[in-house]
């Protein structure tokens, strides 16, 4: 299942395919070609069998109904020697699909796994695919508050690559004021908050609102409560483990699928006591 940041970040490219072209004009060392709108493109692959082929997101710059720039837009959040295969057939493929010029856009959460990605990849002799990667430190610090208001979902991007940034409290204040307003803004908001440092949510929590942040979003809500049932269903193998309580395959992939909070609670529950393991989830 694809993590909380994975999701909030490509969630970005599908709101404002633009966005693609704004990041890749900040680093590429030729300008992009003319265009006068983005728009979102399939990013399943089919056209190779038998292995499925599937893109995160994939954005086209055209010029009205003429593609002039495909971008094949992937979040690695850890480096995977598998990439080096598969992305050069996201991007051939869709070049035949399209015809025209693609580029591939990589955004990761820190330097080992950008430094990862940057490594060139033979495909056939005299053809190299050069990823364009960013780290944190590729995307802006948005503190202006214009900026936030004219580009919402470079602030979000900025609150998340720089959410241990020394200016981290400056951004997420620029955000609270200049993001919630916007069309959108209280599900940006929520995915933002789903993946900061406890201390930094509980900052942009204080921004918010007086009492406890309640996430607005069902794409927040769901997520954040996915997070929870993971933390207690490692905690629940860990007690059991710890009580010397034996744990079979079958049931500990149970225990990492189940989502239901309640059930999770009252199997912790019994763990603390219980002899056995079926006295831990009898039903």
């Amino acid at each position: 299942m694809p993590s909380v940041l994975h999701e909030v970040v490509i969630d970005l490219f599908r709101q404002r395919p633009q966005l693609a072209a704004e990041l890749l004009a900040d680093v590429l060392d030729t300008p992009l070609p003319a265009f006068d709108h983005a728009r979102l493109e399939s990013g399943d692959f089919p056209d190779i069998d038998p292995t499925e082929y599937r893109a995160d997101t994939v954005v086209v710059l055209a010029t009205g109904t003429t593609p002039v720039l495909g971008v094949v837009v992937e979040v690695q959040l850890k480096p995977d020697g598998d990439k080096y295969w598969s992305w050069p057939v996201y991007l051939t493929t869709l070049r035949g699909r399209i015809r025209c010029l693609t580029v591939l856009l990589v955004l990761c959460p820190n330097e080992r796994t950008a430094n990862h990605c940057r490594k060139p990849i033979t495909v056939a002799p005299d053809f190299t695919l050069r990823p364009v990667v960013l780290s944190p430190q590729d995307v802006p610090v948005v503190t202006d508050p214009q900026v936030a208001a004219d580009n919402p979902e470079l602030a979000v991007l900025s609150a998340i690559a720089h959410r241990n940034h020394p200016e981290r409290n400056a951004i997420l204040t620029t955000l609270a004021a200049s993001v919630f307003p916007a069309p959108r803004g209280e599900m940006y908001i929520d995915l933002v908050a789903a993946i900061l440092p406890k201390a930094a949510r509980h900052f942009l929590e204080s921004l918010m609102t007086t009492g406890t942040y309640e996430y607005k979003s069902e794409f927040a809500r769901r997520y954040y409560s996915q997070g929870e049932a993971r933390g207690e269903a490692k905690a629940l193998l860990k007690i059991l483990h710890k009580r010397g309580l034996i744990v079979s395959e079958a049931l500990a992939a149970e225990i990492h699928e189940c989502t239901d909070l309640s059930r999770l609670d009252t199997w912790l529950d019994r763990a603390l006591t219980a002899n056995t393991i079926d006295e831990v989830f009898v039903e």
